[in-house]
């Protein structure tokens, strides 16, 4: 069901009417609707886009576009609603590798614009001189490079007949084709119109206007979506294919190519069940649908949170359900994150960690304590894993609260640390002040910030006034600033452990040490599967890892995350089996999460590693999204003209 939001924005507006301080903070939008008062604190100052939102800033986006699969490019324009303080000259909006033709104002009138000059990590700035403008026009088109937009050709679909386009956005990568403000913290309600070949379909994370398009001139269709309320430009998203819809649920359904729907629409036909448990814990589903786009597996995550329209990668699909904890994950952020976003990329966490928790509740929810407790069990394992990647507790990347400058890009603090650290926090305050206690404040929080951007302070502030009210003792037990701002790990982190897992420890022991492989367990889940492959010594003789290839057959497994945790053990060890099914599982997927490990593995492994990453990324790498090779190309030293 739909709820309405008027007055939670309505509210969040007249809080935030006000002007800056005389300390020298920038004059606060004068014109209707405010500026949110959070983007106005210092911490908020988003240097990863070069919008100043206190002067000038987008509220609402309208593109109008046109897909041309020859040439790898979107060209049309896009129409922004500005509001602007009266004293305002200027609007600077974020672009990369755009080609901008013309700007105007609603009449038509040429507006003056400069591109400025690009940097690497953000793109270049577009500097519009307003007037009296408050509506503006760009036409313009993208590159076929655009970062954010990945083109296949049929090779590379399910189908094998027709092309295919995604984009992702997030952190940064919107402005190559989308010229808006790309700062999270600017949120802006937007409309599109895509015109596309017949015979595809295009979908985007808004609220379909024509289910089946609209006749466009040469052999074309349009299709039409809008969002009503307000979101961070990295969550809108779109995609053009031959997609087909079944339904799982009155609100829910899956879109995927014809030929993967049937197996997609079994392995996550519980979509409703989610969206139940999820609003029994905080509080009503304010986006209307919750569909899921199953894309190609070159998509780069394992999920995308775009509202109404998550988009998932193929690998999640094991057969058996044993990976759907990648859908609670992103319906999760339905509240965290969509509902109340991070202001600046430094507050990742805010997006991540609360939703990592939450994903965690609702598949205890769905499935049980037990499976819950194995899933933060093996998150507490990533979590030492990545203190480790990033230097130790003592480094500043294993902040919360981040502090990235303008030289790194926000790609640099999306680490596990944001969401297994997060996610350890906020269950370390449950254990603190009681479940139940907990929940009300989160399903409240939830509420009071709907639609708005927030920073860590903030939430601080707001964990202060609204959950431990004065009570000294309590915040001294929990030690929030700790955990907020210091690097590691504190003393009294919530460590959920599975009572499944000291078994498997004793099996992975036993085998070790030279056990018979007929002792270890085979009839188990999916984690405890992969709870023994991480237990087992990094280093095994040849015949060992054999021996569990031979029962098992890890290197052949469809479920990629064991298949993953596999590689990782056997890589080192030079296992001729499992070199190949590296190569077999990098040249078919482009998730992140496997591809940069296994590369980085094969790196360190000398110069045979070393040569064998080299040929396969040779390969391969054609058919990654630019957010995945632009990773890989940093561990092997990658030259684009190699």
């Amino acid at each position: 069901m739909r709820i309405a939001s008027v007055s939670l924005i309505a509210l969040a507006a007249v809080l935030a009417s006000c002007t800056a301080a005389k300390n020298g903070a920038e004059k606060a939008i004068d014109d209707a609707p405010a500026v949110s008062q959070v983007l106005l604190t210092p911490d908020a100052k988003d240097i990863h886009s070069y919008a100043n939102p206190a002067e000038a800033r987008v509220t609402h986006v309208a593109i109008d576009l046109t897909t041309d699969f020859a040439a790898h490019i979107l060209s049309g324009n896009a129409t922004l609603d500005v509001a602007a303080a009266a004293t305002a000259k200027q609007i600077i909006l974020d672009t990369r590798d755009l080609t901008v033709t013309a700007v105007t104002d609603a009449a038509g009138k040429p507006l003056p614009f400069t591109l400025g000059a690009a940097d690497p990590i953000h793109g270049a700035p577009l500097t519009v001189t307003l007037g009296a403008a408050r509506k503006i026009r760009i036409a313009y088109s993208t590159s076929p490079k655009a970062d954010a937009l990945q083109w296949l050709t049929p090779a590379q679909t399910a189908g094998k007949k027709l092309p295919y386009l995604f984009s992702q956005g997030e952190a940064i990568l919107n402005r190559s084709w989308i010229p808006t403000q790309d700062s999270p913290g600017i949120r802006q309600t937007w409309e599109a119109k895509i015109t596309v070949p017949e015979g595809l379909t295009a979908v985007m994370s808004g609220e379909a206007k024509s289910a089946l398009g609209e006749a466009a001139p040469n052999k074309m269709r349009s299709f039409s979506y809008v969002m009503d309320k307000p979101v961070a430009p990295y969550l809108i998203a779109l995609a053009v294919g031959d997609l087909r819809f079944q339904a799982t649920g009155p609100r829910t359904g899956i879109w995927t190519e014809p030929s993967m729907l049937e197996k997609s629409a079994k392995e996550f036909g519980e979509l409703e069940k989610f969206v139940d448990a999820a609003e029994s814990l905080y509080g009503p589903y304010r986006w209307g649908r919750y569909d899921l786009l199953v894309l190609p597996p070159s998509f780069p995550f394992g999920g995308m949170e775009n509202p109404r329209l998550t988009f998932a990668t193929p690998t999640a699909i094991a057969g058996d359900g044993s990976l759907v904890s990648l859908i609670a994950h992103e319906l999760a952020h339905s509240w965290s994150g969509n509902l109340v976003t991070n202001a600046t990329w430094n507050d990742f966490w805010l997006n991540e960690g609360f939703t990592s928790y939450f994903e965690n509740r609702i598949m205890e929810k769905i499935y049980g304590p037990k499976r819950a407790a194995m899933e933060a069990d093996l998150s507490w394992s990533d979590m030492q894993a990545a203190i480790k990647e990033a230097g130790g507790p003592a480094s500043k990347d294993t902040q919360l609260r981040l502090d990235l400058p303008a030289n790194r890009s926000p790609d640099d603090g999306m680490t596990q640390i944001a969401y297994d650290k997060g996610a350890t926090f906020l269950r370390t305050i449950e254990a603190a002040v009681g479940r139940a206690k907990w929940d009300a404040y989160l399903r409240a929080y939830f509420d009071r910030h709907a639609f708005q951007p927030q920073t860590t302070a903030g939430f601080l502030k707001d964990l202060r006034e609204n959950l431990i009210k004065g009570d000294t003792a309590l915040e001294a037990k929990i030690g929030i600033d700790q955990w907020a701002y210091q690097p590691g790990i504190p003393a009294n982190a919530v460590h959920v452990t599975s009572d499944a897992f000291p078994a498997i420890d004793a099996a992975a022991k036993a085998f070790a040490a030279g056990g018979p492989v007929a002792a270890v367990p085979g009839n188990v889940t999916t984690q405890e599967t992969m709870r023994f492959i991480t237990q087992l010594p990094r280093t095994l003789p040849a015949e060992r890892i054999k021996a569990l290839d031979d029962r098992f057959a890890w290197s052949d497994t469809g479920n990629s995350e064991i298949r993953f945790v596999w590689l990782q053990l056997v890589l080192p060890n030079r296992y001729a089996r499992g070199e190949k099914s590296a190569e077999q599982f990098l040249l078919a997927q482009g998730r992140r999460k496997f591809v940069a490990p296994l590369f980085t593995t094969l790196m360190g492994d000398g110069a045979h590693g070393q040569a064998l990453a080299k040929r396969i990324y040779g390969e391969a790498r054609a058919g990654y999204h630019p957010v995945t090779s632009g990773t890989v190309d940093k561990i092997l030293g990658w030259k684009t003209a190699q």
